[in-house]
């Protein structure tokens, strides 16, 4: 018998479905089916390890790691059957898009580029990306389905909103594709830390939520990035966040105050600390020269 059961369909629309579900399982190959509709494109984002999926169509049975996902492509309607073994949660993020709307989103009439890319979508080329091995997530990946996990609001906002994300997660998976000839079979961990710290450090961030955010360990974050890098990864958003307050400061019609909250800080006080123990002064007395 189930122990809890969480089971939701998120968002629904003429063309897009969003169905999340994380079952407690306490008996074992208790299994969970999914369905793809007619014509239908499927993106399935596996969120909880060894999960297996068996598509009762063609007889396809794979197993995948924590934070593989699939892009497939339905011609016909289908179940699929996911379990875990040993008592493990099953929790998975799927979202169904109709073939009309990736049609009319990619129009591959207009240029070759849009007609190979929905041509790889119909080809399941987007299930493997080396070797039979399903893709690993992004840590932009796994942003978008936190914030389409937890958005609130209902309507046209909601739909408006939905779109977007699964427009952004498409181009993700596209420019991932792109970069597979170049990129190795698993991501570097310090890679992506890098990646996200970069495009990130402006935002109250630390090495915990990062943690959480991509579903690795913050003490191996922690190690792999500075073995990496020789730096530690707080020291290098400090570094990031100093190097623009520098260049910030500069212009007196932005408030000392502005500045800490566009670096970053939560608090003047903490900005200004740290600015002086980087530069030997503080930011006050740096702009008045």
């Amino acid at each position: 018998m189930m122990k809890h059961v969480k089971r939701g369909l998120l968002f629904r629309s003429e063309d897009i479905k969003v169905i999340f579900h994380e079952d407690f399982v306490t008996e074992k190959f208790q299994k969970s089916s999914m369905i793809e509709s007619k014509s239908s494109f499927n993106l399935l984002f596996l969120l909880s390890p060894n999960i297996h999926l068996e598509a009762n169509d063609c007889g396809i049975n794979l197993l995948f790691k924590k934070n593989q996902y699939i892009l497939h492509y339905s011609s016909e309607e289908s179940v699929a059957e996911l379990w875990t073994e040993h008592q493990e949660v099953l929790k998975y993020l799927q979202i169904q898009i109709g073939y009309d709307y990736i049609f009319n989103l990619i129009n591959p009439d207009s240029n070759k580029e849009s007609s190979d890319i929905l041509e790889s979508m119909i080809k399941n080329n987007y299930i493997f990306l080396h070797k039979q091995t399903p893709p690993h997530m992004t840590v932009e990946m796994h942003m978008i389905l936190r914030e389409i996990t937890g958005y609130s609001r209902k309507g046209v906002m909601q739909k408006l909103f939905i779109e977007a994300k699964i427009i952004k997660l498409l181009i993700l998976i596209f420019e991932q594709f792109n970069e597979k000839n170049i990129i190795k079979e698993t991501p570097q961990t310090p890679a992506m830390i890098k990646k996200f710290v970069d495009e990130n450090y402006h935002k109250n961030i630390k090495v915990e939520e990062i943690g959480k955010i991509i579903g690795i360990n913050q003490n191996k974050i922690r190690k792999e990035f500075k073995a990496q890098y020789h730096i530690t990864v707080s020291d290098y958003i400090s570094e990031l966040r100093m190097l623009k307050a520098k260049k910030l400061i500069i212009d007196k019609n932005i408030m000392i105050k502005e500045i800490a909250i566009e670096c970053g800080y939560e608090y003047v006080q903490n900005f200004t600390r740290a600015f002086k123990k980087k530069f030997g002064v503080s930011p006050e007395k740096l702009r008045l020269g």
